[in-house]
């Protein structure tokens, strides 16, 4: 095995001729073994794209970990983690760049595990086209559909099918056929419209750069090649209009202020007019810096620094946009949802929502159906479980101009952020706007929070006790409003219980109802704060993300999350409604504690220990908290 001559070529002149060139990115997809990773080590192979230590070093690896003997596991080339190397699965997604005479290459080698199928939406999200790998001996998987699905849904359209492993059918035409044509029957019904077939043995190499003579009845390209023909979606980009959303403001003096982003589409000169959003104000491009120096053009997909005419409130997270081709802006949208955390996505439950360098609050509010991707079909759904893609409404804490991802990948494309551990749980496409978010305006009105409250000589808050059934919540929510009537503040008690024969009797106890049960209750003490009264909200409230979402809906120093704490046997002691007994003869599903987490308050404003403290001595604490914080006054 030898590795071709070194080029001739200068560093300098190898350097020019790979900027030269235009770059198509593309994915490798599908189900688990059926090859991917070997493709993308034999096309390196075979195009030269490795160096001698790299070859070594796959060679050591191979008779480490390969199968194949003594000989190279072109695999193993790409599968860079042990982990990855010792199971002979893809786990992360590798970006391998290659190059031909023609163009430059970066593959993104994406997992084909159902347990990473999150790893291949981030791969197929900044991808121009994908090779979907099958395995001929063993044809279309459930995973093969669930990629093939997403490849249409994150705006790959156009793909290449490669029926590996020929050699292990005898390089039959029959079985490629039989493939190819449960494939097309598939393909239509997802959103890709264009498909290019073509047999191959990754191991082999047979048609990969060029056409193999154990498959004479294939007239086609050979992968290489029908790549070549590829276009990357950069070109289509820089014939829509200008837009570049702000990354960060540049200003390291007070005489320069430049709003520094990557061009998503279009193209922008000195002179050009334009229009800020979501401000809506207008200007004009004043220069252009690049990290080269000043330039007078700048187009699609490169990173610049624009300066404007006039001075004008701009953001991170702002976009500026050609003036005559405006964007919408909306806060409520149809979006497809592709779940990627073990932790089920619940209507009402409050994400942090990432469009490109803007991050806002939002929440589903009503999941419309999700997809099975075997047969395409919708089915119900009240959550969305690791991997599941469903068609959703997603409701925002504020407008943000967008396009639907049809039209513009990175204004119509988000992540779901969970608010507790800041990791990514979801990713979705916007399809369109809600009517409804177009009708709906807020009113204003004239008496505001400030002048209620000065009405009632008392500063609004609310006092939010959560705790196990059983803990004392209740007792002590009651005799604090009672203390607090004595001392004549406006007060009032909003009870789980009380909410649930009324405005919640329609929920349940399932998770997705408490989201929705406490949801309710977040905004009826929002509204009541607003009126200027102290709020005494007494809710078991399991989930830490909900409490998290209740305290951001105030501003700082009108929430005190009180831990009513007492120990789950204690609590069952107690049982004063007997509801512990009857979840222990499994009479009673989904209860707080037994068959339903409780997750506790870990930095609580005010823990209140009631198997130490009586009713009294809790209200006690809660009273000096209230006066240290500045709520009441000894005045």
């Amino acid at each position: 095995m030898e590795f071709i001559a070194e080029k001739t070529l200068s560093a300098t002149e190898v350097v020019q001729e790979y900027a030269a060139k235009d770059i198509l990115r593309f994915i490798t997809c599908g189900s688990v073994d059926d090859g991917k990773s070997t493709l993308i080590g034999r096309l390196l192979f075979e195009t030269d794209s490795l160096y001698e230590d790299q070859i070594q070093a796959g060679i050591e690896a191979s008779k480490r970990y390969g199968t194949q003997g003594a000989k190279l596991d072109f695999a193993l080339l790409v599968d860079g983690l042990v982990s990855e190397r010792e199971q002979g699965i893809t786990i992360d997604v590798a970006h391998i760049y290659f190059s031909t005479r023609k163009r430059n290459y970066i593959v993104a080698d994406t997992p084909g595990h159902e347990q990473y199928t999150r790893n291949m939406v981030t791969g197929a999200s900044n991808a121009d086209t994908a090779v979907l790998i099958i395995d001929a001996s063993k044809g279309l998987k459930t995973q093969t559909k669930r990629h093939s699905y997403l490849m249409g849904l994150m705006g790959i359209n156009r793909v290449i099918v490669a029926i590996n492993k020929m050699d292990l059918v005898g390089y039959s035409e029959e079985v490629f056929d039989s493939i190819r044509e449960e494939f097309n029957n598939f393909h239509t019904k997802v959103a890709i419209s264009q498909v290019d077939y073509l047999p191959i043995s990754a191991l082999n190499g047979d048609n990969l750069v060029t056409l193999s003579d154990k498959m004479p009845w294939y007239k086609g390209l050979s992968l290489l090649d029908i790549l070549d023909t590829y276009s990357p979606k950069v070109i289509e980009d820089l014939k829509k209009p200008f837009r570049m959303p702000v990354q960060w403001v540049n200003r390291p003096n007070s005489s320069f202020r430049g709003y520094a982003g990557s061009l998503i589409s279009g193209s922008v000169s000195v002179g050009d007019r334009v229009r800020i959003y979501p401000s809506g104000v207008e200007s004009s491009i004043q220069a252009i810096y690049t990290f080269d120096g000043y330039k007078q053009k700048a187009q699609c997909d490169e990173s610049v620094t624009l300066l404007l005419n006039t001075d004008v409130d701009v953001s991170r997270g702002d976009l500026i946009c050609e003036i005559n081709t405006p964007v919408e802006a909306s806060d409520q949208f149809e979006v497809n949802v592709t779940w990627m955390s073990e932790q089920a996505l619940m209507p009402g439950r409050n994400y942090l929502i990432k469009f490109g360098s803007l991050t806002v609050n939002g929440m589903i509010t009503l999941i419309k159906h999700k997809v099975d991707v075997n047969t395409l079909t919708t089915l119900s759904a009240k959550v969305l479980e690791l991997n599941e893609i469903a068609v959703c409404n997603l409701s925002l804490d504020r407008n943000v101009p967008f396009e639907p991802y049809s039209s513009n990948r990175s204004l119509g494309g988000f992540i779901f952020i969970d608010r507790s551990t800041n990791q990514t749980v979801g990713a979705g496409v916007i399809n369109f706007a809600l009517r409804r978010s177009r009708n709906i305006h807020l009113q204003h009105i004239a008496i505001d929070k400030k002048l209620r409250s000065t009405l009632k000589k008392q500063k609004p808050c609310v006092l939010w006790l959560t705790g196990l059934s059983g803990a004392g919540k209740s007792t002590i929510a009651n005799t604090l409003e009672q203390r607090l009537y004595q001392e004549g503040y406006h007060t009032y008690l909003l009870d789980g219980d009380n909410l649930r024969h009324g405005l919640n009797r329609d929920l349940g106890f399932t998770d997705e109802d408490r989201v929705e049960n406490i949801r309710r209750a977040i905004e009826v003490s929002r509204l009541m704060v607003d009126a200027g009264l102290i709020v005494i909200s007494s809710f078991i409230s399991p989930f830490k993300s909900e409490r998290e979402v209740a305290r951001s809906k105030f501003e700082h120093g009108e929430f005190f999350e009180i831990f009513v704490d007492v120990t789950l046997s204690e609590a069952e002691r107690r049982d004063p409604k007997g509801l512990y007994r009857k979840a222990r003869l499994g009479e009673l599903k989904n209860f707080t504690g037994i068959d339903s987490i409780y997750e506790k308050p870990l930095c609580a404003d005010l823990t209140l220990n009631t198997m130490i403290l009586s009713p009294n001595e809790s209200v006690n604490k809660i009273m000096a908290m209230l006066y240290s914080e500045g709520v009441l006054s000894d005045e």
